[in-house]
């Protein structure tokens, strides 16, 4: 698995979460520069993630297949849901007129259910389900799962914890950046790995 993947793209989500905070220092974030700067970092996050989802699939044996779906399914949705918000904070004046667009985006039939209730959380709880069948297969030690779970958990009780959510999801992922291949197996976790919602936007 690629291993510049494994860091940039639970870092991308750190740096969403940030940017996010400092734009909403002057009470004024969204429509703008800080706007579209944290919800692009939050979409690269988001692309980054599929190669490392599909790259953990031969990790989980079979067992792994129908997860990969419903994980990059959610992938899907979220990153149609950051796209939608950069597109409508390009057509806002103002902040009242971005949630305007948002609540006529959100009204259509199925939007908000399929793109913000429940699409995002199935992205949510794959990356947590294919990390426990990725440590049960014994590429990724039991703690992983444990920090990516904790990891998805907390944006749903704060959205401001979005860049703690991005450094628990690498130092969860981080042994597989440090796996050696073996012959022609698999590449697997060294013997001594290092430790390492609904509206996601906004």
């Amino acid at each position: 698995m690629n291993r510049t993947l494994l860091v940039a793209a639970p870092l991308a989500m750190t740096a969403y979460g940030l940017t996010r905070i400092i734009g909403r220092l002057d009470g004024h974030y969204g429509p703008g520069a800080d706007w579209q700067l944290a919800h692009l970092f939050g979409l690269a996050g988001m692309l980054l993630f599929i190669p490392i989802v599909l790259g953990l699939r031969p990790l989980t044996r079979t067992a792994g297949t129908p997860v990969t779906a419903i994980t990059l399914a959610g992938l899907a949705t979220t990153i149609v849901q950051f796209a939608a918000d950069m597109i409508l904070a390009v057509a806002a004046t103002d902040r009242d007129h971005l949630k305007t667009l948002q609540h006529q985006f959100t009204d259509q039939p199925g939007i908000q259910l399929a793109f913000y209730d429940i699409g995002p959380m199935l992205f949510f709880l794959g990356i947590v389900t294919l990390a426990a069948l990725t440590a049960a297969a014994g590429h990724l030690p039991w703690w992983s799962p444990a920090l990516m779970l904790i990891a998805v958990l907390l944006p749903a009780a704060d959205l401001n914890l979005m860049p703690l959510t991005g450094l628990l999801m690498l130092a969860a992922l981080v042994p597989l950046t440090r796996a050696r291949p073996t012959g022609g197996q698999r590449p697997g976790p060294s013997p001594h790995p290092s430790h390492a919602a609904t509206r996601t936007p906004g």
